[in-house]
């Protein structure tokens, strides 16, 4: 029997015996499956998905973004801009509160904001750009500049790794280390006590909370009201049950159900299935440049030509053409930087004879490769599998080290060589706004061991984002981001490997989804 139909058939029979929806029936209490076990409650020394949506539940940020990407206030009041764009004042709103009762105060979104830029690659940018960051009284904080940074305020609103805002005593935790105080300023608290890792995160509604009182929903902007009292994350790996869950009412929400899933969810009349966000996922394959043997160009550039962007998103999303797209760049398709540039190498016929030859020309000698590949995970562990067998179609010696996604994302942390437990290979997705522009995008960075896993060592990418944030004008902002591609396609920084639309499946009792996100603030039981 196919996957797909075992899955299908699988499903609808452990259904059965879970007819009566007992549990999610609760309008005070919301159960979701999340796409992987919350292994890290710190979003800001992970980009992980599942840490910056827990980071949601429980931080707030100064200004939140629209689906267009505008800046709104949130914990912010509003700012002003003086000597010549050199001089930001942001004030905070009034009776603004963290869980534990204490005031938000200047000095906390100070400590905040430095640490988030030190590992966010808008947040590297501002505070190059910062000659000082400092709190003026305990409601407004200043930023003296070196020169005007005309995007700060979309710096602080990035939807994709928030700068959130943690008190002070947290916020002074090395960036590089994880927090173990979840002291948040949102609209729910973190259960610690109640935290099973691999099993159980929970949220309290947080009754202190201040919403702002302007705007509509949209993204992370606008109001955020709690209607839940208690959110509980259930942790739950293996697709088949999580499905029979969710038809059973034992949960409400499942976020990434595997594809072969949904067209059982849709002929359920008491589910919806939406996509999440509509702006696409990201997918990608990033080489470890650290390491032999993608240390060396040539290497990394052969397996441009053998890799099928279609294969990726299949192997995730299924055949239909409507889930996914391939020909895809390194800015989110349909946002204002996607263009062809460079592109010429992912485009041509695929060739897997091509590629072997390259490799021999590059001077490969069967090192040893490492795949991490997630288990729990549906769209990066397909991918991980495609990028398996294809190493062993090339000829590459590998190790597909498979694991959960909390282990994954501890071992890439690793900058290890292989031999000594570190890693070649990762593949991951990221959401339309990380990489709709060359503010946000992580992987355009050529930083090194300060940037993001892989640590590419590509001073012409620093030369270029530098000169995009210096642009006069959109025009001039396009063309370098034009350039920007071409060079992380010839370096190979990483390769694209398609955007997918993936679907999210909930009960249709619940109203008020804001999209994007998993979001669970403005969601309520109809």
């Amino acid at each position: 029997m196919q996957r797909r139909s075992f899955l299908a058939a699988f499903g609808a029979a452990a259904a059965l015996p879970l007819a009566r929806p007992a549990l999610a029936a609760d309008s005070k209490v919301l159960r979701f499956v999340p796409q992987s076990n919350l292994s890290s409650i710190d979003p800001i020394w992970t980009t992980a998905n599942v840490s910056r949506n827990h980071g949601y539940m429980v931080y707030d940020t100064l200004y939140g973004a629209d689906r267009a990407y505008a800046p709104h206030p949130q914990l912010a009041a509003g700012h002003s801009v003086e000597e010549d764009g050199k001089r930001w004042i942001i004030t905070l709103r009034e009776g603004i509160r963290f869980h534990d009762g204490e005031p938000i105060r200047a000095r906390d979104a100070v400590a905040s904001i430095r640490r988030w830029g030190l590992r966010n690659a808008f947040g590297q940018k501002l505070l190059a750009a910062t000659e000082e960051l400092s709190a003026l009284d305990d409601r407004r904080l200043q930023f003296r500049l070196k020169k005007p940074f005309p995007l700060l305020i979309h710096a602080l609103s990035f939807a994709g790794q928030p700068a959130f805002i943690m008190p002070e005593r947290v916020a002074q935790t090395d960036a590089f280390k994880q927090i173990e105080d979840a002291t948040g300023s949102g609209p729910y608290r973190f259960l610690k006590d109640e935290y099973n890792n691999g099993s159980l995160a929970a949220y309290a509604r947080f009754d202190g909370y201040n919403p702002v009182q302007a705007g509509t929903p949209s993204l992370t902007a606008g109001p955020k009201i709690a209607h839940f009292e208690r959110i509980e994350w259930r942790i739950i790996s293996d697709g088949g049950t999580a499905s029979a869950a969710l038809q059973a009412g034992e949960i409400d929400w499942f976020e990434m159900p595997e594809y072969e899933l949904l067209e059982l969810f849709q002929r359920d009349r008491n589910l919806s299935v939406e996509v999440l966000d509509t702006g696409g996922n990201n997918g990608l394959l990033r080489l470890n440049h650290l390491h032999a043997p993608f240390d060396n160009k040539a290497v990394r550039q052969a397996l441009r030509y053998a890799i099928s962007q279609s294969d990726f998103m299949t192997a995730n999303a299924g055949p239909e053409r409507a889930n996914w797209r391939d020909d895809t760049g390194v800015f989110t398709p349909g946002s204002p930087y996607a263009s062809d540039v460079g592109l010429e190498s992912l485009r041509e016929p695929r060739s897997l004879d091509k590629a072997r030859g390259l490799l021999k020309e590059a001077g490969y000698t069967d090192q040893l490769t490492r795949i991490l590949g997630p288990t729990d995970i549906p769209a990066a562990s397909a991918w991980s599998q495609v990028a398996a067998d294809l190493f062993r179609r090339l000829g590459l010696n590998l190790d597909y080290a498979t694991s959960d996604w909390g282990t994954v994302l501890q071992r890439r942390a690793s900058q290890e060589p292989v031999e000594k437990g570190g890693w070649s290979a990762i593949t991951t997705g990221f959401s339309s706004f990380d990489f709709a522009s060359p503010a946000s995008h992580p992987l355009v960075r050529g930083n090194g061991r300060q940037g993001w896993f892989g640590w590419a060592d590509i001073p012409q990418l620093e030369t270029l984002r530098d000169s995009w944030f210096d642009a006069p004008d959109e025009a001039q902002r396009k063309a370098i981001a034009g350039e920007i591609q071409r060079t992380v396609i010839d370096e190979v920084a990483y390769i694209p490997t398609g955007t997918y639309y993936f679907r999210t499946a909930l009960r249709k009792s619940l109203t008020g989804r804001v999209e994007g996100l998993p979001i669970f603030w403005n969601l309520r039981r109809a």
